[in-house]
């Protein structure tokens, strides 16, 4: 099998249970702005950091404020909920903790953030951990990119 063939991007199939969904499991009150912000993440495809969650938000309903935004996000992240990511760009980042095994390719010039599986990738892990005497529990992987011209 070619090493391409192997290489798969992610989509929103990954997400095992939606956010909201958990949140009823775990007792967390649902006021309408937390529900919308909710609802802003879920429908995201990408991995915002609070001040564009804020803005999305904000765009729906003037009346969300970037400290309820905060609280909420906060309140996410302890509950096991939303995880955050730091991609050494200055930026926290959050994605739905409660997903499929993933990896990232950031674009430096862009802040892109590309969801990836790559079995070979998964092997060579587990392969090595093996061989240094270890069962591979999880991994975080995460490459950092320019995009190629191809034009030179």
């Amino acid at each position: 099998m070619k090493y391409g063939s192997m290489l798969k991007t992610c989509s929103k199939k990954m997400i095992i249970e939606t956010i909201s969904s958990r949140c009823k499991k775990v007792g967390i009150r649902m006021t309408g702005q937390r529900r919308l912000i909710i609802k802003v993440l879920e429908d995201s495809d990408d991995h915002p950091d609070v001040e564009t969650l804020f803005e999305r938000a904000n765009k729906i309903d003037s009346k969300v404020s970037i400290a309820t935004v905060y609280r909420t996000v906060k309140t996410l992240k302890n509950a096991g909920i939303l995880e955050k990511l730091e991609f050494n760009d200055g930026r926290s980042r959050f994605e739905d903790a409660v997903r499929k095994h993933h990896d990232h390719l950031i674009d430096l010039d862009t802040g892109k953030v590309i969801e990836f599986i790559d079995e070979e990738i998964e092997h060579i892990q587990k392969k090595i951990a093996k061989k240094l005497g270890y069962k591979l529990i999880g991994h975080k992987l995460e490459l950092y990119g320019k995009k190629i011209d191809k034009n030179h």
